[in-house]
């Protein structure tokens, strides 16, 4: 029988052999990410697997299908900007976490651009993704959207979903060399908007 010692060097080598794997998926996902953001979500896996520093084999094992891979960096990506609601809210006053995190918005729309083909090619695999992009986002916004008009910089009564569509057709009007300056400015704006109604802003005005 393997002694106490045995077991747990065993199960601590588990560990860190998930722990690294998680980090090479995520490796992985960030390269396709860059990718599909310069190239295209065409472009040659080759490119994917050299920007991530491992082989094409590698990459097949993980990731069988070019929407397998497609998937889990959307998924990565609404994730990671989800996340980021919470983390700002604790560490900015709500207005300004609410500013914030509408911006990391647009910065998880424009990644998301090089994905716009493959998610509306009509195939099947990516079907339940508009979904999945608001059972995360919404509450997240509805969140900070409720914590600023609590705390008056804001007015009550708006929609996330209205907000995060008016965002996502901003950022689709966008062309270079525009670009991120302009949305930058229109999204300043748009936040300005939104405090007009708000406690502190009908304060100031009286």
């Amino acid at each position: 029988m393997d002694s106490r010692g045995d077991r747990e060097k065993s199960a601590g080598t588990k560990r860190r052999l998930r722990a690294d794997a998680r980090q090479n998926e995520d490796i992985l996902l960030q390269a396709a990410k860059e990718v599909f953001v310069t190239s295209g979500v065409d472009a040659p896996v080759r490119e994917i697997a050299s920007r991530a520093g491992v082989g094409i084999a590698t990459l097949y094992r993980r990731f069988p299908k070019r929407s397998d891979l497609i998937l889990a960096v959307f998924r990565r990506e609404v994730d990671a900007c989800t996340e980021q609601a919470a983390v700002l809210a604790a560490a900015h006053p709500p207005g300004e976490a609410l500013a914030r995190w509408l911006k990391r918005f647009t910065g998880f729309l424009a990644a998301k651009k090089g994905l716009v083909a493959a998610l509306h090619s009509g195939d099947p695999a990516y079907d339940a993704l508009p979904a999945y992009f608001r059972s995360n986002f919404e509450p997240a916004l509805a969140s900070l959207l409720k914590a600023a008009a609590a705390h008056g910089d804001v007015r009550g009564d708006v929609e996330p979903g209205d907000l995060l569509r008016t965002i996502a057709y901003l950022s689709m009007a966008v062309s270079e060399p525009a670009g991120e300056a302009y949305l930058d400015r229109m999204l300043s704006l748009l936040v300005d908007g939104l405090k007009f109604g708000g406690a502190a802003a009908e304060g100031r005005r009286l």
